[in-house]
């Protein structure tokens, strides 16, 4: 939890925690001014998904004294591979959707990441699409929660950096509200229930579940969302590995 110590600077223990993901970006303007937006509210953990112009003179530009948070950023080929190690996955968006994703506005998604990042070792990953777009459904499938900024009905338009600075100032002011209580037990990580899923999808090939009336990509799009309301625990993502097992052994 963020503390003021005796020379009056913050420790930064749960700003750490929270990484921002930025997925296809192609302006690199508006990752410049995500990484300034960012570095307002003490956050640092930057990664980029397949961006189209990066590193890029624009960016830094907009970044206006940001250039550490664009110099430590990580860039990564695919979605998966910038999630490796979170606890917890949300997505921001906008528009609605066929299946409902768990769905919180900025605010309680804030409250929520701040009960996860108050546990040792706990990381949140905040997942942000397109500037055309917004994300797709399949890389919606990677995340547990829909995250929602509240705006003008008749007219809402954020740009994608507009949005990560809203996100970043309300997760400025939960992390220093503080008084979360820690999660009671140690989560599952993004790749213990990602490998998850993927047993679950071999066992019900192997049993033959799938046919035209449950369609394999729909199914287990509502299953990641059942399994993503529930938040599960390490130790219970292993009792259900370990049933998957004697059905039918995990094939990497």
């Amino acid at each position: 939890m963020s503390q003021i110590n005796k020379e009056g600077n913050y420790t930064l223990t749960s700003f750490d925690k929270v990484r921002i993901v930025m997925v296809n970006t192609t302006e690199p303007g508006n990752i410049g001014a995500a990484a300034r937006a960012m570095k307002n509210m003490m956050l640092s953990e930057l990664y980029l998904v397949a961006p189209s112009n990066f590193p890029s003179a624009v960016a830094t530009a907009r970044a206006s004294g940001a250039d550490d948070v664009l110099s430590s950023a990580t860039v990564c080929s695919s979605l998966e591979e910038a999630l490796v190690g979170v606890n917890l996955v949300i997505g921001a968006s906008a528009r609605q959707r066929n299946i409902k994703w768990r769905q919180l506005d900025v605010i309680e998604t804030c409250s929520e990441i701040q009960s996860i990042v108050s546990k040792e070792d706990h990381k949140v990953a905040v997942v942000f699409g397109t500037e055309n777009s917004g994300l797709t459904n399949e890389e919606l499938d990677l995340c547990s929660t829909l995250m929602t900024i509240p705006g003008n009905p008749k007219y809402f338009s954020l740009n994608v950096a507009s949005a990560i600075q809203v996100f970043a100032y309300q997760n400025y002011v939960s992390t220093l509200e503080g008084g979360f209580e820690n999660a009671s037990g140690e989560l599952a990580n993004f790749d213990d229930l990602n490998s998850f899923y993927k047993h679950l999808e071999q066992v019900l090939e192997h049993i033959d579940y799938f046919d035209a009336k449950k369609p394999q990509s729909l199914l287990m799009r509502r299953l990641r969302r059942l399994f993503g309301r529930s938040m599960p625990e390490k130790e219970e993502v292993a009792i259900l590995r370990g049933i998957l097992n004697k059905i039918n052994p995990y094939k990497p």
